[in-house]
Parts: C-alpha cells; sequence; structure tokens
C-alpha cells in the first residue's frame, strides 16, 4: 500500500520545470539543514523520516521548504534538542520583532 507522499506513476499532468531564484528564507532552511547535516544531528534518512511522515492534509498544504523546516523541527523535538515550549516562545519572540519592523517600516 502506498503512503500518502508516494506519488510515483501516478498520473498528474505536467511537470513544471521552470527555476524560481529561492527567498531569503529558504536558503536559510537549506542552510540549517547542511549545517546539521556536517555536525551529524539530521541523516537523510531521518529528514526524510519525518517528510514522509506528515499527514496528508500537511505534506499537500505545505512548500518544498515548509515541509523542511517541518521536519527539521520535528526532529530536533525529538531528540530533545529544544522543546515545544522553547519553540513557541522563540517564534513568538521573532513574530513580535517582525511586527515591530513592519510598524516602524509604514
Amino acid at each position: 500500500m502506498r503512503r500518502h507522499h508516494d506519488m510515483g506513476g501516478i498520473p498528474d499532468g505536467p511537470v513544471d520545470t521552470s527555476a524560481h531564484d529561492a527567498e531569503l528564507w529558504e536558503k536559510r532552511v537549506d542552510a540549517v539543514r547542511n549545517l546539521l547535516g556536517q555536525k551529524n544531528l539530521l541523516r537523510t534518512d531521518e529528514h526524510r523520516r519525518h517528510i514522509e511522515n506528515l499527514p496528508p492534509g500537511d505534506y499537500d498544504g505545505l512548500s518544498y521548504y515548509e515541509r523542511w523546516i517541518l521536519s527539521i523541527s520535528n526532529h530536533l523535538l525529538e531528540k530533545g534538542v529544544f522543546t515545544a515550549d522553547d519553540l513557541g516562545r522563540k517564534m513568538a519572540e521573532v513574530e513580535a520583532r517582525e511586527a515591530k519592523d513592519r510598524e516602524h517600516y509604514k
């Protein structure tokens, strides 16, 4: 039985193969993934497992690098590098800083 992410061989029309310039946040996600790999904190099979374990709605609704950052986050949570509370606090801090910056530049 196929898992949701396994779409090989399923007809779905043409594939868009055009390249796009990566956004800054995508480059950062790629850099974090590479650094974690170099430090042996995240292997390719672990990264893939976390992506493949995403619920179908998340898998379909997220972009490529959104899946990557969720995989990385889930892996680091699983390994105890940080807690969900730590992550939530840091995300709130970043969101507040970005909101302040947006107000400043209006």
